[in-house]
C-alpha cells in the first residue's frame, strides 16, 4: 500500500463484508464488536458495509442484531439495522455452514453493495483454524467472488504451538490461501505507543546516532501482569508465559526496537527488517539454557485483607502442574548494531504492576570528574517508552540539585500521551481491522516472522519440558523468582522497578 494511503487521516474502508468466525464468544463481545461500532463512529465504515456472525450457538439474524445492539455504547452500529447484520448458524467442519455462507454473501454483494469483499476473521480456538479453512476453501470462499473483489483471512493467535505445529498450520493456510491474503493478527502491534517506537526511532535524528552498541549498555524489556489466570486456568495449562506472551508480543516489541531503518513504511519493507532482526537473535543450546533464561509460578500472597490464590489453586489448573506463570530471558542479537549488548526481558502474571515498557539504559561516562559523595542517588542514563498504562516516554539524565554545595542526582524528562495530544487514541483491534479492510499488512505478522520467533523460544520450552527438578515459585504480588534476580546479577546489573 502506498505510505501516503497509509497514514492519511481520511482512511476508511472500502465496500466490505466482515465475517467474525466465533461471533457468539468472548472475543468478539469485548472486542471485534466495540472496534466496528467505534470504525463506525468515526465515520471509517461506508454504508454498503455488512457484518455477519457465524458460530454453533443456535440464533437468527434477529437474535444476533439484538444481541449487537442491545450492548452498551453500539448505537453506531445502527447503520448496519435493516439486513447489514447477519448470522449463519452451524458447525465449523459442516459443509452446509460454508454453502449458507456462500449465498449469504452473494446475497449480501448484491443487496448491500458489499462487492465481493469479503474479510473473515477467526475468532475461534486455534484447533477450528483448520476445519474453517478448509470449508472456505470448499465453498469456494478462499477466491474472491468478484472481479475486483478481495477475499482475506485474519488469524488470531497462537499461532501454533510450537514450530512444527506453526509449519503445520501455514500448509493447511497456504493450500486455500495466498500470503497476500492473509493478516496473522497481534493485538500489540496495533496499539499506538507500540507504532510510536517507530515514530521515536525514525522521525528523530537526535535518537538514532546513539541507538548502538557503542551508546547502550543493555535493553530490558517488561510484560507485567496483575492478574492471575481466572476463568482462563485450562487454556493456561496449555501455553505458559512463553507461548502466551514471548513468542508473539515481547519478540514483536523486541524487533521494532531493535531493528536497522526499513527502506520506507511500506508492509514489505518493514517487516523484512524485522525478519532480519529475529533471524540475529542467538539460538540458546540446551546445556546453556539455564544460564540465559529462567521460569517461575506464582504462589499465594499478598495482604491479609486480598489475598490472592496461588496457581495451582486456580479454577481448571492441575494441583501438580508446572506450567511456568513467569519467564525472563537473556537474549544476544549476533549483528554489527548490538553485538555484546544483553537484552533482558521479562513477563509474569501476578506481579506487582501492570506494565509494559521498553528501557535502553546507556553506558556510563567513562570518566566522573565528581567526587563520590557529590553523587546522590546518580543512576546511569536511560530511555524508558512506555507502551501501558502511562503511555509515554521519559528520558532519564544526572542534573545537579539546587543548593550551595555541587551534587548531582538523578532526573527525568517525560512526556506522556494523554497530556500531549487532545486526539483520541484508537483501539488496537479498531485500527487492525481498518487496516485488514485495507489491505495494509504492515502491523501483521508475515509467515517467516511467526517461524523466527517459534525458533528462538522452542529450545527453551523443550528443556524446560524435560526438565524434572522443582518449577522455582514466587510469591503473587512480587516481582518474580529470585532465580530472575541472578540471571541479570550475574553481569552486576538490576531489574528496573516501573514506577
Amino acid at each position: 500500500m502506498e505510505i501516503a494511503a497509509q497514514y492519511s487521516d481520511d482512511r476508511s474502508a472500502p465496500p466490505s463484508t466482515l465475517v467474525i468466525f466465533g461471533a457468539s464468544g468472548d472475543l468478539t463481545r469485548r472486542k471485534l464488536i466495540p472496534a466496528v461500532a467505534n470504525l463506525a463512529r468515526h465515520g471509517r465504515l461506508p454504508k454498503e458495509f455488512a457484518l455477519v456472525g457465524v458460530a454453533r450457538t443456535p440464533m437468527n439474524d434477529d437474535e444476533f442484531q439484538a444481541s449487537i445492539l442491545g450492548g452498551n455504547g453500539l448505537g453506531d452500529l445502527q447503520q448496519l439495522a435493516g439486513g447489514g447484520l447477519r448470522y449463519v448458524s452451524g458447525g465449523y467442519d459442516d459443509p452446509e455452514t460454508y454453502k449458507s455462507l456462500a449465498t449469504l454473501l452473494d446475497e449480501l454483494d448484491h443487496q448491500r453493495g458489499t462487492r465481493g469483499n469479503h474479510l473473515f476473521y477467526l475468532s475461534t480456538p486455534p484447533q477450528a483454524f483448520s476445519p474453517i479453512i478448509n470449508g472456505l476453501a470448499g465453498a469456494g470462499l478462499n477466491r474472491p467472488r468478484a472481479e475486483e473483489g478481495f477475499a482475506r483471512l485474519v488469524i488470531e493467535k497462537p499461532y501454533g504451538s510450537d514450530l512444527a505445529s506453526a509449519r503445520q498450520l501455514d500448509a493447511t493456510v497456504h493450500t486455500a490461501f495466498e500470503e497476500q491474503q492473509v493478516f496473522r493478527i497481534d493485538h500489540y502491534l496495533g496499539k499506538d505507543t507500540v507504532q510510536n517506537v517507530l515514530a521515536l526511532r525514525f522521525a528523530n535524528s537526535i535518537f538514532q546516532p546513539i541507538w548502538d552498541r557503542s551508546w547502550v549498555d543493555s535493553v530490558q524489556i517488561t510484560v507485567a501482569e496483575t492478574l492471575g489466570v481466572g476463568t482462563r486456568g485450562s487454556f493456561y495449562e496449555t501455553a505458559g508465559a512463553m507461548r502466551d506472551i514471548v513468542q508473539n508480543h515481547v519478540l514483536q516489541v523486541l524487533a521494532l526496537a531493535l531493528m536497522e531503518p526499513p527502506a520506507s513504511f511500506g508492509a514489505e519493507a518493514l517487516r523484512n527488517e524485522k525478519v532480519k532482526l529475529l533471524q540475529a537473535i542467538r539460538l540458546p543450546t540446551d546445556r546453556d539454557v539455564a544460564d540465559v533464561a529462567v521460569r517461575g509460578q506464582y504462589t499465594r500472597g499478598g495482604t491479609r485483607e486480598e489475598l490472592m490464590p496461588g496457581y495451582r489453586e486456580e479454577p481448571g489448573v492441575d494441583p501438580l502442574s508446572r506450567t511456568e506463570t513467569y519467564a525472563a530471558l537473556r537474549l544476544d542479537v549476533d549483528n554489527w548494531r548490538w553485538a555484546g549488548v544483553p537484552f533482558y526481558v521479562r513477563t509474569g502474571k501476578r506481579l506487582p504492576a501492570r506494565v509494559t515498557e521498553v528501557a535502553l539504559q546507556f553506558q556510563r561516562p567513562p570518566h566522573l570528574p565528581i567526587p563520590g559523595n557529590q553523587l546522590t542517588e546518580l543512576e546511569a542514563d536511560a530511555l524508558i517508552l512506555r507502551i501501558q498504562p502511562n503511555e509515554g516516554i521519559s528520558l532519564r539524565f544526572g542534573a545537579k540539585v539546587p543548593g550551595h554545595s555541587f551534587r548531582v542526582r538523578t532526573a527525568s524528562m517525560e512526556f506522556s500521551y494523554d497530556q500531549t495530544f487532545r486526539e483520541e487514541s484508537p483501539e488496537a483491534y479498531e485500527r487492525l481491522i481498518l487496516d485488514a479492510l485495507l489491505g495494509d499488512a504492515t502491523l501483521f505478522i508475515r509467515t517467516d516472522e511467526v517461524e523466527q520467533c517459534w525458533r528462538i523460544v522452542d529450545p527453551i520450552i523443550e528443556h524446560w519440558a524435560n526438565d524434572t527438578s522443582p518449577i522455582p515459585t514466587y510469591e503473587a504480588a512480587s516481582w518474580g523468582p529470585t532465580d530472575a534476580d541472578r540471571l541479570i546479577g550475574r553481569h552486576g546489573r538490576t531489574w528496573r522497578t516501573p514506577n
